[in-house]
C-alpha cells in the first residue's frame, strides 16, 4: 500500500507533502471565514442597506427597536403586539422559538384563557371577540406584526385612555397596514406593532 505519510520518511519528505495541503487549509479558511463575508455584507450594504443594518428603527439619534423584532408594550395606552414565548424573556432574539404547545394541551388553553382575561380587563366594555393572534404566540416568538382586526380590537381602549375619537384609531391603523407582497399573492394585511405605537404618540402624545 502506497502511503503518502510513511513514517519512514524523513522529516523533509513529509514536510513538503503537509506544506500544500496547509496552505490549500489556510486559503480556503480566509477566502470562506473572511472575503466572502465581506463581500456580501458589503454588497448588502450597498443594494439593502437598512435590512443589512438590522432594519433598525432610528428616532433622533436614539434606536428605538427594529422592524423585524416584536417588543413588549404593557401600557394599555398603546397597541399590544402577539405574546411571546421565548426566554427568559419575550422577544429573546437571541432564542427564537415557539411554545411547541399542541391545541389540546392544557397548558396552552390556560394560557390563552388568561390572555383572554387580561384583554377584557383592559377594556371590560368591549365585546368583541378576540383575535387568535393576541392570545397565541408565532412560531419564532419574534413576530413584531399583528393583524389589523388584533389592531382594531384594542382602538376602543386606546381611544378611551387618550381621550380620542375612535375612528382616528380606526384611520391611523388602516394608513399602518401593510398589503401582502407580491401583488396580494403571499401573506397577509399586517400591522407592525412598533411603527403603529411610534406614529399614535407622534400624533398624539405618550
Amino acid at each position: 500500500m502506497n502511503n503518502n505519510l510513511n513514517p519512514n520518511q524523513g522529516p523533509s519528505q513529509r514536510h513538503a507533502l503537509l506544506r500544500p495541503v496547509l496552505a490549500l487549509f489556510a486559503l480556503l479558511s480566509v477566502l470562506t471565514g473572511i472575503v466572502y463575508p465581506l463581500a456580501v455584507t458589503g454588497a448588502a450594504r450597498a443594494v439593502f442597506p437598512q435590512q443589512a443594518a438590522g432594519s433598525l428603527v432610528v428616532q433622533g439619534e436614539t434606536v428605538v427597536g427594529s422592524a423585524l423584532i416584536g417588543q413588549s408594550f404593557s401600557d394599555p395606552r398603546h397597541f399590544w403586539g402577539r405574546p411571546s414565548a421565548t426566554a427568559p424573556m419575550a422577544y429573546n432574539a437571541a432564542a427564537s422559538s415557539g411554545s411547541n404547545q399542541g391545541p389540546l394541551n392544557p397548558a396552552l388553553v390556560d394560557a390563552v384563557r388568561a390572555r383572554i382575561e387580561a384583554l377584557r380587563a383592559a377594556d371590560p366594555g368591549n365585546q368583541a371577540p378576540v383575535p387568535a393572534d393576541l392570545v397565541t404566540a408565532s412560531a419564532s416568538g419574534l413576530d413584531p406584526h399583528i393583524s389589523p382586526a388584533a389592531a382594531l380590537y384594542q382602538a376602543p381602549r386606546i381611544a378611551r385612555l387618550r381621550g380620542l375619537a375612535p375612528q382616528q384609531l380606526v384611520d391611523l391603523v388602516g394608513q399602518h397596514t401593510e398589503q401582502p407582497l407580491l401583488f396580494g399573492l403571499i401573506g397577509e394585511p399586517r400591522v407592525n406593532v412598533l411603527a403603529l405605537n411610534l406614529a399614535l404618540d407622534a400624533a398624539h402624545g405618550r
